[in-house]
C-alpha cells in the first residue's frame, strides 16, 4: 500500500471508533468519576501545598488506567470477526492500531483537561504553558500504554486472560511509580526498585512541570515507552494479520 494512504486510513479508523463516543459520551463521564472522587475526598488531606504534588500524579494515573484497559474494546471485534474483515481490506495495519490509539488519547486529554480545571477550584494552580506541557506528557504516555494494550489484547483474545495480565502488570507499576505516595518515604530498597520503573520517572517529570525541577529523565522515559509501545503494537498487528 502506498505510504500516502496511511494518514487517510488512520483518519478513517479514528472516525469509526470515535463516532460511538460522540453519540453516547457516557465513557467521558465515567472516566471522570474516579479522578473527581480522588480530588474531593483524598486531595484535601494533603493540605494547600499538596495539590501541586497530587494532581500531576493523578493525571498519570488516569493515563495508566484509561489507556491500559483500551484493549477490551478490541476483543469483541476479534471475537465477532469484525477485525478479520477489516484486515482483508486495503486499510493499513498501522492505521488499524494508530487510529484506535488516537481516539483513546484524545479522550484522555479531554478528561485530563477537565480534571485540571476542576482541581483549580481546590487550590491547584498552573500556567497555560504548564498545562499544555503536562497534557502533552500525559498524551505521550497514553500512546505508549494504549499501543501495548491493543497488542496484548490481540495476542490473548480472551477477556478474562486480558484482565489477569492487566492486574499482574498495571497495579505493581502504579504502586512503584509514586503516584499515590512518595517513594522516598519508604525503605531504600523500595525507592531504588521504583527507579527501575520508567513510569516513576514520568510521574516525577509531570510534577516537575508544575513546580520546579528537571523533567529530563521523565521525557527520556516516556519517549522510550512510546517507541517500545508503538513498535510492539505495530509488530503484533502485522503478525496477527499474517
Amino acid at each position: 500500500m502506498p505510504r500516502n494512504n496511511v494518514l487517510a486510513d488512520t483518519w478513517l479508523v479514528f472516525a469509526r471508533v470515535t463516532l460511538p463516543v460522540l453519540r453516547n459520551p457516557v465513557a467521558v463521564v465515567l472516566g471522570l468519576a474516579q479522578p473527581l472522587l480522588y480530588l474531593g475526598l483524598f486531595g484535601p488531606l494533603l493540605g494547600d501545598g499538596g495539590w501541586q504534588w497530587f494532581v500531576p500524579g493523578l493525571l498519570v494515573q488516569m493515563a495508566l488506567f484509561g489507556t491500559a484497559y483500551a484493549g477490551f474494546s478490541l476483543l469483541p471485534e476479534v471475537r465477532t470477526g469484525v477485525l478479520e474483515r477489516l484486515r482483508v481490506t486495503p486499510v493499513s495495519r498501522v492505521a488499524l492500531l494508530v487510529g484506535r490509539v488516537g481516539k483513546d488519547v484524545v479522550l484522555l486529554v479531554v478528561q485530563s483537561l477537565l480534571i485540571v480545571l476542576a482541581a483549580t477550584l481546590f487550590g491547584f494552580h498552573a500556567s497555560p504553558g504548564e498545562v499544555l506541557l503536562g497534557l502533552g506528557l500525559v498524551a505521550l504516555l497514553g500512546v505508549a500504554i494504549g499501543s501495548a494494550s491493543y497488542a496484548v489484547a490481540l495476542k490473548v483474545k480472551l477477556e478474562y486472560v486480558f484482565a489477569s495480565v492487566l492486574s499482574a502488570v498495571i497495579v505493581p507499576l502504579m504502586l512503584l511509580s509514586g503516584v499515590l505516595l512518595p517513594m522516598s518515604n519508604g525503605p531504600r530498597w523500595l525507592y531504588w526498585l521504583s527507579r527501575a520503573n520508567p513510569l516513576a520517572h514520568v510521574v516525577d517529570a509531570e510534577r516537575s512541570i508544575f513546580t520546579t525541577g528537571s523533567a529530563l529523565y521523565g521525557l527520556v522515559a516516556v519517549t522510550l515507552l512510546v517507541l517500545a509501545g508503538i513498535a510492539y503494537g505495530v509488530r503484533t498487528f502485522h503478525r496477527e494479520s499474517a
